[in-house]
């Protein structure tokens, strides 16, 4: 097993070395995460143990960067941070595990046994309609060569519709995967948000892939528009 170890506190990078050496796990380290990605892109990690908060990029930022460049190493984040959004946003950002510091190195271990198992997760497909591409590994959207900027519910409505290209996803189901309970079925919800995806999917490039389809639910058209 070769691992990347990414902290820019030197003793315990260190500690982290040696023991997992011990282990006969071959260990690389680097001190930020401009070296991770560089050290990533390069080699390929059976897991990657990274630091949250690291000079520069922080572990946030490296570990999204990672997924986007295709590096799929299964990876451990580590923080002396114990809020529960920060965890969340952890995940969010790609990583596999999450600890926080102090840790029994024991668990460390056994955590990357257990990642290292499951083994590098592939990536996930971009969807493609048309010229529409969402990868929703690096939640990116593009119509054609133009990148869109879209907020995290937009993402989503439109990642369930070009699942389902030139099928009637109803408003139940739209609301059951983008909004939550929330939200009552006659709300008009939906409604408000598929005009701003037309505002940023359609109008500008002079398209009509978004079809509102009465008494049913909303259609993307399996050629994009």
């Amino acid at each position: 097993m070769r691992v990347l170890v990414v902290d820019d506190e030197v003793k315990l990078a260190n500690l982290l070395q040696r023991r997992l050496q011990r282990e006969g796990v071959g260990v690389d380290v680097a001190a930020s995460g401009e070296a991770a990605l560089e050290r990533a892109g390069a080699t390929q990690y059976d897991a990657i143990v990274l630091d949250l908060m690291l000079p520069g990029v922080d572990g946030f930022e490296t570990c999204r960067r990672l997924r986007a460049e295709g590096v799929w190493s299964p990876t451990l984040m580590l923080t002396a941070r114990n809020d529960v959004e920060d965890r969340i946003r952890g995940l969010d950002s790609g990583a596999d595990d999450y600890m926080i510091k102090p840790f029994s190195l024991e668990e460390l271990l056994a955590r990357l046994r257990a990642l290292t198992r499951r083994g590098a997760p592939p990536r996930p497909t971009v969807l493609e309609v048309g010229d529409l591409r969402l990868d929703p590994a690096s939640r990116r959207t593009w119509r054609g060569e133009v990148e869109l900027s879209l907020t995290s519910r937009e993402f989503s409505l439109l990642e369930t519709l070009m699942r389902h290209p030139g099928a009637v996803v109803g408003r139940f189901d739209l609301l059951e995967h983008v909004w939550d309970q929330s939200y009552e079925n006659r709300s008009n919800v939906i409604e408000v948000y598929i005009g701003y995806l037309r505002d940023k999917v359609d109008r500008p490039f002079g398209r009509r892939s978004l079809e509102t389809v009465r008494g049913a639910g909303y259609r993307l058209r399996a050629d994009g528009g």
